[in-house]
């Protein structure tokens, strides 16, 4: 039976909500539970998920709403215990934080008025409207919220490159400026490579293999999935390799972006043709058979990584070449397939573009909802995708639904390989080799007793420098069974090998290009970009709380903007009073 708790005018940020949805779910006797803000959007996931009651239908995007599905109606005291003691430890906790709050933006700006990047992790309803007003600051905005129509996106870095500033994002995971992490990043020490990428787990990938090779990053710029798509055009990845072009500090540049569109991929080749520094790509799902002159395409993110090591320190190119060591691994006939469950999206592309590969796909990607590839017994799925995330935490910080796949996985006989990745950092789990390792060993027995062997292959994806412990870590893994692999695409190959596949490398030699497409792109850098590109930054942070921890644990400046929805949460309203408040402001600079 559905049993609804509306807790009005308790706003918290979804990252608290799905630590208090994983904390009650444990509470025997209730069989599902939900906690999320009423919002219209948070009102589907309910129904979505079955969840949906009539009295959820009253509670406003201010209040809290729990629906827990229990047969046993005294379970509602318990529950709400819970949530009140968790609340109120939140608060304790928020008490004791130094970092200086706000609940408007006027008192924001004076708290810090030189503040020059506003972080926006809000409902992606209301994130428009924040970017709005950051823009109208003068800030560079950081939004890591998703579900923003690509109109919007649009007209928001347009907005910002007539004013010099960069949008990042929206569903920007990942950014470091001038060694601050932003969101979901990892700690990776200082150099000279400059990272610009239409992908979060990428860019984390490229600039910890970066780390642990001996090599540092000055900025990791990340723009959101769809920059490099025909309708935005590129505007912020095209902004920031102008700007990275300008920055003393930066020697390589680093281009990284899942499929983009083909006219947009070629603008971005015919600007680093123009530079002056040397610049590495990576167009997930193109397997380049050459480079040119000052400017590398590699096919892996790994090849990446080694490539723009090379160039800073001064070295030749040599060929990135995997040797593979083939684990003793004996399989029974029917084992055949593999099957890869990752928290990482661009990581799970990786793989399935090198399944793809090794089994000659004349199709290429096969795909089906939820899978990345599923073809011949083959599977490759990010759990991070909206499919699996919806009113759910994402898998860097949830297990449950990954330990439920590789399970699963395991007990299909035909199962040879499980590929998994655990991705370090701030904003994940602080264990989850920890979290993995007990499913894993039990997978791995339980195939052995039914007389298979079971290769359980992962990658951990971070620094030394990170909260976890990288390289305990990978001795949780290893202790589980887990033949862990330094990165990514030697994992993949490791399991290609143990099935009978292998992907096969281009020799790529340095070939003369004309440069066909006309460069309409200015390598002029507004003295805001270079402003924050070159010092470490002073941040509005527009929602989650924990981003703001990560910012000032590394010498980032932060206020805290403690955001509720305005206007009872009613967008179109919304809309209007930021209309009437832009036509005041405008009228007072006219007067």
């Amino acid at each position: 039976m559905l049993h609804t708790i509306i807790k009005e005018n308790a706003y918290q940020d979804s990252v608290v909500l799905m630590l208090l949805t994983n904390k009650i779910s444990t509470i025997d006797g209730v069989n599902r539970v939900s906690i999320m803000m009423g919002t219209p959007a948070n009102k589907d996931i309910f129904g979505t998920s079955g969840l949906r009651t009539a009295e959820l239908e009253a509670a406003s995007a201010n209040d809290m709403a729990i629906v827990a599905d229990t047969d046993d109606a005294s379970k509602l005291d318990e529950i709400l215990e819970e949530v009140d003691a968790f609340l109120a430890s939140q608060a304790t906790k928020e008490s004791s934080n130094t970092t200086e709050t706000a609940r408007t933006w006027d008192k924001a700006m004076k708290l810090d008025p030189d503040a020059n990047m506003a972080l926006i992790s809000i409902p992606g309803t209301y994130a428009a409207t924040e970017a709005d007003r950051a823009l109208d600051e003068g800030l560079h905005a950081f939004i890591f919220s998703d579900n923003m129509p690509i109109e919007e996106e649009l007209r928001l870095k347009q907005k910002a490159h007539d004013k010099g500033l960069l949008v990042m994002g929206p569903d920007c995971g990942t950014g470091i400026v001038n060694g601050v992490p932003m969101a979901f990043t990892n700690v990776v020490k200082p150099g000279n490579i400059g990272i610009v990428g239409a992908s979060g787990t990428g860019i984390q990938e490229v600039s910890t293999i970066i780390d642990r090779l001996g090599g540092g990053v000055t900025n990791a710029i990340g723009t959101g999935g769809r920059d490099l798509s025909e309708t935005v055009g590129g505007i912020t990845m095209l902004d920031a390799i102008a700007a990275l072009e300008k920055q003393a500090d930066t020697d390589v540049i680093v281009v990284i972006s899942k499929p983009p569109a083909k006219a947009i991929r070629d603008k971005v080749l015919a600007l680093l043709r123009t530079i002056t520094k040397p610049a590495v790509t990576i167009f997930l799902g193109e397997k380049p058979t050459y480079h040119e002159t000052n400017l590398y395409h590699a096919y892996t993110l790994e090849e990446t990584a080694r490539i723009a090591v090379a160039l800073a320190k001064g070295q030749t190119v040599t060929a990135t070449t995997s040797q593979i060591t083939k684990p003793e691994i004996t399989l029974t006939p029917e084992q055949k397939h593999m099957k890869g469950y990752y928290s990482g999206g661009t990581l799970a592309s990786e793989a399935a573009m090198l399944i793809a590969d090794a089994l000659a796909l004349k199709e290429g990607l096969i795909k089906q909802d939820g899978y990345l590839l599923k073809t011949e017994g083959h599977e490759v799925i990010d759990l991070g995708d909206d499919i699996y995330t919806q009113g759910k935490p994402h898998p860097m910080i949830d297990p449950e639904k990954r330990i439920a796949f590789i399970e699963d996985a395991a007990n299909d006989p035909e199962t040879a390989v499980i590929l998994l990745d655990v991705v370090l950092g701030y904003g994940s789990h602080e264990d989850m080799a920890g979290q993995l390792a007990p499913a894993i060993k039990h997978v791995i027995a339980k195939a052995k007793a039914a007389g298979r062997e079971l290769a359980v292959i992962g990658t951990v994806c971070g620094t030394l420098q990170d909260p976890q412990d990288y390289h305990e870590q990978r001795q949780t893994l290893i202790d589980a069974g887990v033949i862990v692999k330094d990165s990514n695409n030697e994992a993949v190959r490791t399991g290609l090998a143990i099935v009978g596949y292998k992907v096969v490398d281009e020799d790529k030699a340095i070939r003369e290009t004309e440069n066909d497409v006309p460069v309409a792109q200015s390598l002029e850098a507004s003295d805001a970009m270079l402003d924050l590109l070159a010092k470490q930054p002073r941040v509005i942070n527009v929602g989650l709380k924990s981003f703001a921890e990560a910012i000032t644990e590394t010498g980032g400046r932060v206020v805290q903007f403690d955001w509720r929805p305005v206007a009872g949460g009613d967008a179109k309203l919304q809309k209007v009073l930021q209309f009437l408040n832009s036509y005041r402001a405008e009228t007072a600079d006219v007067k």
